[in-house]
């Protein structure tokens, strides 16, 4: 099927980028990414947006930079580049290593970080690990620049704190301590490579002893969430103590109500919760041997 016809414009700085929106803001108007998102909703009639601004022109949207303790990552930047970027393993592996579980190769070498984000799929990969890593997030709209927290990002299903004209322009990525670390896992759909259930998690220690702790889910609920009760649990626990894993595991719904979880032909709303607690307690196992090996 083929989409509707639609005014493109392809701006080459970001300024020009949030000018074209807001000429065209009495209209439908929506920018693209990687487009494996947008493009399949328009061929499909979901979408019909009357102006597409394309980003993929906008130098200062690519790349990776690092300074002081953080990498930076353009929200144009593929996913494949993140993926490959050898530093980062080592400063972030949560954030690369969920990068690399994206879809193919065909989906990492176009689909782009920025555009995962500012999308808010509930099975997407990469929110739950910005949420544990503690990213922040920087934009750009018609009053300027601006920075938002990542605990503050993801609002609901499909929708996040960027006001209409603003851009999600790039992330900060702190970098972990030698005693801390991330681990992202999911089980993967057969059909799609969509997590039904996937769980990030950074632990921070001093080498014997879980100081704080930060966990995320994507695929069980609307949008990715911070798992609290979970993260309570692990805080100033040792690592020597291995049943942590699963007492904190058992609280991964904890204040969640019945309505929050998802359901559909993939996986009932009980199963996801079952999916939900195994997963934490493989993140939290892994995440202790990597540290105590």
């Amino acid at each position: 099927m083929y989409p509707e016809e639609f005014e493109y414009y392809d701006p080459e700085t970001i300024e020009d980028a949030i000018e074209t929106l807001e000429t065209h803001s009495d209209r439908e108007v929506t920018p693209i990414a990687g487009g494996h998102s947008l493009l399949p909703t328009m061929k499909s009639g979901l979408a019909s947006p009357d102006v597409v601004v394309d980003l993929a022109f906008i130098d200062d949207l690519h790349g990776i930079s690092r300074d002081d303790g953080v990498t930076t990552i353009g929200s144009m930047t593929e996913y494949a580049r993140v993926a490959d970027d050898e530093q980062l393993w080592g400063e972030n592996r949560l954030v690369a290593e969920s990068t690399a579980a994206i879809g193919d190769i065909q989906v990492r070498n176009v689909g782009t970080v920025g555009g995962n984000l500012a999308h808010s799929d509930p099975a997407a990969d990469l929110p739950a690990a910005a949420l544990a890593a503690d990213v922040t997030v920087h934009a750009h709209g018609p009053d300027g620049p601006r920075t938002i927290p990542i605990d503050d990002f993801f609002v609901a299903m499909f929708t996040t704190a960027l006001e209409d004209g603003e851009l999600l322009t790039s992330v900060d990525v702190p970098h972990l301590g030698d005693d801390d670390i991330g681990v992202y896992l999911k089980k993967a759909s057969p059909s799609s490579g969509y997590a039904i259930v996937g769980v990030a998690a950074v632990l921070e220690t001093d080498g014997e002893t879980i100081t704080n702790a930060r966990v995320a889910a994507n695929g069980a609920f609307g949008h990715a969430m911070r798992l609290s009760p979970v993260e309570e649990h692990l805080a100033d626990t040792p690592l020597s103590r291995r049943e942590v894993a699963a007492e904190a595991a058992a609280l991964a719904t904890d204040g969640v109500d019945a309505y929050q979880l998802m359901e559909d032909e993939q996986a009932s709303a009980d199963f996801r919760a079952h999916l939900l607690e195994v997963y934490v307690e493989r993140a939290i196992e892994d995440a202790i041997d990597r540290v105590t090996d």
